[in-house]
């Protein structure tokens, strides 16, 4: 197969950048025509190469994970903007977050939580390659319920699509990514009270945490934060200028 005839394929498929994906897997993929098979069928190109780039490594992504997304690195920036010494990431996933904050703070250490064990396994592999696997903990958690001691940062990128809204998404999204990582199967914000009710129970004075949202969100949080006594409650945007993360503090000494 010709790339110009993937470009075809692809997008008779619908597959938005078509030249751009045809030319990557050709350069990238084992078996390009398979993988204009898989892309045509919507699979996203991660997913068919099993890596996508975030921050700055590389990790692993498998159906069971959601894919790294740059605008996610918007919480990442956030969040190394202030010091902090054990950090909680609720939901982990692929582990990107934390893992990349860990990286870059050779003295801090982690906990990332999640319910999938599939999930965490891909996390310590990624944190194994990394090279942040000794300072990490990855326990099967339910939120914050298998959770204890104070953090000075939590970060999270919770289930925020609203279940009405799934039916409108790509199907790249709507169909290979976990569904549980993706929505909470009522209006998007289930998640986010769970994290403000308890954050302040798991924060040292002055602890931060941040959020990313969907981008109609940001009012909504931060009520749901203001409300459970948490300061300096603030929506940031990402670089497309949509509100993408809400940050939060406890109250210090």
């Amino acid at each position: 197969m010709t790339l110009e005839e993937a470009v075809e394929v692809l997008r008779a498929a619908g597959v938005a950048d078509s030249v751009g994906d045809a030319r990557r897997l050709q350069r990238e993929a084992v078996d390009f025509e398979e993988a204009i098979r898989q892309r045509a069928a919507r699979v996203p190109v991660s997913q068919i190469l099993g890596r996508r780039a975030f921050w700055r490594h590389e990790f692993r992504v498998t159906p069971d994970v959601l894919d790294p997304r740059p605008e996610t690195e918007t919480l990442v920036e956030l969040a190394l903007q202030e010091p902090f010494r054990k950090v909680l990431d609720l939901g982990t996933g692929s582990g990107c977050i934390v893992i990349s904050l860990l990286a870059e703070r050779p003295e801090a250490r982690g906990i990332g939580t999640d319910v999938s064990e599939r999930a965490v396994l891909v996390a310590g592999e990624n944190a194994m390659a990394a090279g942040v696997a000794d300072r990490l903990v990855l326990p099967l958690s339910d939120w914050f319920e298998d959770v204890g001691g104070r953090f000075d940062l939590i970060v999270s990128n919770p289930p925020y699509i609203a279940a009405d809204e799934m039916a409108g998404l790509e199907p790249e999204v709507r169909d290979h990514e976990p569904r549980a990582a993706l929505t909470d199967e009522g209006d998007g914000l289930s998640a986010y009270r769970i994290i403000a009710a308890k954050a302040g129970d798991h924060l040292t004075p002055g602890g931060r945490v941040l959020v990313e949202i969907g981008a109609s969100q940001g009012q909504a949080v931060s009520e749901l934060f203001r409300a459970a006594g948490l300061e300096d409650v603030r929506v940031h945007p990402d670089l497309d200028g949509r509100d993408r993360v809400v940050s939060a503090r406890k109250a210090g000494v």
